[in-house]
C-alpha cells in the first residue's frame, strides 16, 4: 500500500507519520522551492510537481495525479487547505482507480456551499443564525434584509472559508463598500462572488465539533474545540474541550453535527461549526470537509489518531470506536506559529530560519513543517508550526504553554510566538474571557504591546535564547547539519542522508 500525499509542510509530515506507524509507504509531492523541505526528505519518495507558485504545483490535479501514477501509489490524502475540499479533485482520484482518504464529492459540493449547507441544517432542524439560504441577487436585496434585521451583519462569500470573502457590516453607509469587497474576495480567492447575509452574533464562541463516519453507517463526535481567538476570521489559538460547554451543551452540538453529518452522507474525518451565544444558544455555521489544523488538541484530550482513523474509514474500514468510550481527558491548546511579525500589523516574514529549539518535556508537542536552516517562501500560508499542550486541566495547561512558549526559540524570521508570549499573560486569558471579536479588539486597542514579550523581544528574550542554546548545543542537539530539526537524530534523517541523492538538487 502506497500513499500519495498532496500538500507540503507540517500536515505533510503529521500524515507520513502516521503512515510510517500504519506500515503505509509515502510519496511526497514538492515545488521548487520545497525541493528540501521536511515532507520531501520524510517520504519514501518524492516527485516534482513544478515552479513555487501554487496554481502550477500544489493545486495543479493533472501534475498530482501524473506523479501518483508514476510513483504508484494507490492512496491519496488532500490534508487541508489546496485541494483538500475540491470535489473536482476527489472525483478524478477516483476515477484514476485510487482512492481518495477523504469525503464523497458529493457532500464536499454540498457542504462546501455555505447556502446549500444552511438549507440542510434547517432540513434537519438544527439551528441557524437569521440569515438568507439563497445568494444575494442584488445590493437591493442586501438592503432589503437590513431594513427587516437590521445591523450588524455579516456578508460571507458562499465558497468563503479561512475568514476569506467575509465583511462585518456595522454602518449603513459602508453596506455596498462591503458587499462588493466580499463579491471581490471570493470570487479572487475561490472562484465564486455570490455572497449570502446574515446577522452578525455579538461577542460570541466560535466552538467546532469533530466528527467520524465510517461507510457502514457508524458515526461520532469527538467533544468540542473552542476557536474563539481569532484575527479576521482566521483561528490563531485552539483549546479542546471548550471553557464555556458543559457536558449537556457537548451532548446537543454532538447531536447537531452528527444530524448534518447523516444528512449530507458525509463518510470521513470532519468538522462541523457553530457560533454559541452568551445564554448558551448555539446555530449552525458551516461544515469543513477535511481533516482540520487543530486536531492535534482533540487527538490529545481524546487519545486518538485521527489521520490513521481517516486512512481506514477511506479503506472501507469500520469505525474504530464507540460514542460510549468517548470523553474528555485533561485540557489541550494549540498555538498556530505563523511566519508573521505582530510588530508589524502581521506582515509575511519569509526568509532562512537560522536557530531553532523547540520546546519539550511532558505534554509537549510541536507539528512543524521546517528545520534550522529551512527558507520559508512567501508563496504559501506562513504557518510553520503548532505548538500544542496537554494537562489534566486548564489552569495546568495555560501554566504549560506559558513555559514552552519560553522555550520555544526561533529567529531569522519574525513570528507570532511574541504575541503567544503576551497573550498568555493575559488576565482574560487564564480565565477564559474572551470571545470571537477579542483579538482584534485588543489589537486595536494596542494593549498587548504594553505587555511582557511584545513590546522589544529580541531585548526581551536574549537572556532565554542564551541560556536554551546553551544548554541545548551542550547536549548536542543542535548542529549545523541542514537536516536536523533540533530534536536529535530521528530515523528520517539518517535516512535523508543515504537517499538525498534521489531528489533533484
Amino acid at each position: 500500500m502506497k500513499l500519495l500525499v498532496a500538500n507540503r509542510g507540517e500536515i505533510a509530515v503529521r500524515i507520513i507519520r502516521g503512515c510510517r506507524e500504519m506500515g503505509i509507504e509515502t510519496v511526497a509531492v514538492y515545488s521548487e522551492v520545497d525541493r528540501r523541505s521536511p515532507h520531501v526528505l520524510m517520504a519514501d519518495q518524492a516527485f516534482p510537481i513544478g515552479p513555487a507558485a501554487a496554481s502550477e504545483s500544489y493545486l495543479d490535479i493533472d501534475r498530482l495525479l501524473a506523479a501518483a501514477d508514476a510513483s504508484g501509489a494507490n492512496l491519496v490524502h488532500p490534508g487541508y487547505g489546496f485541494l483538500a475540499e475540491n470535489a473536482d479533485f476527489a472525483e478524478r482520484v477516483e476515477a484514476a482507480g485510487l482512492t481518495w482518504v477523504g469525503p464523497p464529492a458529493a457532500a464536499i459540493t454540498l457542504m462546501g456551499s455555505k447556502t446549500e449547507s444552511r438549507k440542510l441544517a434547517v432540513d434537519t432542524g438544527v439551528p441557524l443564525i437569521p440569515g438568507m439560504v439563497e445568494p444575494l441577487e442584488n445590493f437591493a436585496e442586501l438592503e432589503a434584509f437590513v431594513d427587516q434585521h437590521g445591523l450588524p451583519v455579516l456578508l460571507k462569500a458562499v465558497a468563503g472559508g479561512g475568514g476569506k470573502g467575509m465583511r462585518e457590516v456595522h454602518e449603513r453607509h459602508d453596506l455596498a463598500a462591503f458587499f462588493d469587497r466580499a463579491r471581490s474576495e471570493g470570487g479572487a480567492y475561490f472562484g465564486d462572488d455570490r455572497v449570502y447575509v446574515e446577522r452578525l452574533v455579538k461577542q460570541a464562541r466560535h466552538i467546532e465539533v469533530q466528527v467520524a463516519a465510517d461507510k457502514h453507517g457508524n458515526a461520532v463526535y469527538l467533544g468540542e474545540r473552542e476557536c474563539s481567538i481569532q484575527r479576521r476570521h482566521q483561528k490563531v489559538v485552539e483549546e479542546c474541550p471548550s471553557p464555556v460547554v458543559d457536558a449537556d451543551l457537548r451532548r446537543r452540538l454532538g447531536e447537531a453535527a452528527l444530524a448534518i453529518v447523516r444528512g449530507s452522507g458525509y463518510q470521513s474525518v470532519g468538522t462541523v461549526e457553530f457560533l454559541v451565544d452568551g445564554d448558551g444558544d448555539f446555530y449552525f455555521l458551516e461544515m469543513n470537509t477535511r481533516l482540520q489544523v487543530e486536531h492535534p488538541v482533540t487527538e490529545e484530550v481524546y487519545g486518538v489518531d485521527l489521520v490513521r482513523e481517516m486512512i481506514n474509514l477511506a479503506l472501507g474500514r469500520e469505525l474504530s470506536w464507540r460514542q460510549e468510550d468517548l470523553f474528555p481527558r485533561g485540557h489541550a491548546i494549540e498555538c498556530r506559529v505563523y511566519a508573521e511579525d505582530p510588530l508589524r500589523n502581521f506582515a509575511p516574514s519569509p526568509g532562512r530560519i537560522s536557530l531553532l529549539v523547540r520546546p519539550s518535556g511532558p505534554g509537549i508537542r510541536v507539528d512543524s513543517g521546517v528545520f534550522q536552516g529551512s527558507v520559508v517562501p512567501l508563496d504559501y500560508d506562513p504557518m510553520v508550526a503548532k505548538l500544542v499542550v496537554h494537562a489534566p486541566d486548564r489552569p495546568a495547561a495555560v501554566a504549560r504553554l506559558r513555559r514552552a512558549l519560553q522555550e520555544y526559540q526561533l529567529r531569522g524570521i519574525a513570528t507570532t510566538l511574541t504575541l503567544f508570549r503576551a497573550l498568555v499573560e493575559m488576565d482574560e486569558f487564564a480565565e477564559a474571557d474572551f470571545h470571537t471579536g477579542f483579538l482584534d479588539e485588543l489589537l486595536a486597542s494596542q494593549r498587548l504591546e504594553e505587555l511582557h514579550g511584545l513590546q522589544d523581544p529580541e531585548a526581551e528574550e536574549a537572556a532565554v535564547v542564551a541560556a536554551v542554546c546553551l544548554a541545548t548545543l551542550e547536549a548536542g542537539e543542535v548542529s549545523g547539519d541542514p537536516y536536523s530539526h533540533g530534536e536529535g537524530s530521528h530515523w528520517w534523517q539518517e535516512g535523508a542522508r543515504q537517499q538525498h541523492g534521489r531528489y533533484p538538487r
